[in-house]
């Protein structure tokens, strides 16, 4: 699985959001300075999020954007969503609309599988886990094995 940059930058946007520390918006230049973004990427990326329902805009000299939820029910699976769409594909395609045989007909159950493993974290983290560093138990333990940090 790759995570591309546009869903990398969204979440760290959507964080920056998170912790900010007054009720009033950010701006998307203050974002994109502080998380090292470009500017025009961000301004695409966050619009998309707020197509998706994750942010609220204002226009205007106090105008930029808010989280549209709390941060504790936002999880970086909807961000990744908004931003990419699915998070596993097969050449584009839902692995329940793929079909195999033969030898490979075993791929379609692993592919469904890696997806289910993929929602059993992204789905369950939100961006308040994150933000806090308050990752839930399982996450934190696969994070933990030394093995996950080697590049085979």
């Amino acid at each position: 699985m790759r995570i591309s940059a546009r869903a990398d930058y969204a979440v760290r946007a959507a964080l920056e959001l998170t912790t900010s520390r007054d009720d009033a918006p950010l701006k998307a230049e203050a974002i994109a300075a502080a998380q090292d973004i470009p500017h025009k990427f961000l301004e695409g990326i966050l619009n998309d999020m707020r197509r998706g329902g994750l942010v609220v805009s204002r226009r205007g000299g106090n105008g930029g954007y808010r989280l549209a939820r709390p941060a504790d029910a936002i999880s970086v699976a909807d961000v990744i969503r908004a931003v990419d769409g699915p998070l596993v594909s097969v050449r584009g395609v839902r692995p329940p609309e793929l079909s195999y045989s033969g030898p490979a007909e075993s791929l379609l159950p692993l592919w469904i599988a890696l997806r289910a493993n993929v929602r059993q974290i992204l789905d369950v983290v939100t961006l308040a886990d994150v933000a806090s560093a308050g990752l839930p138990d399982g996450v934190s333990a696969l994070a933990a094995d030394p093995e996950a940090w080697t590049n085979p």
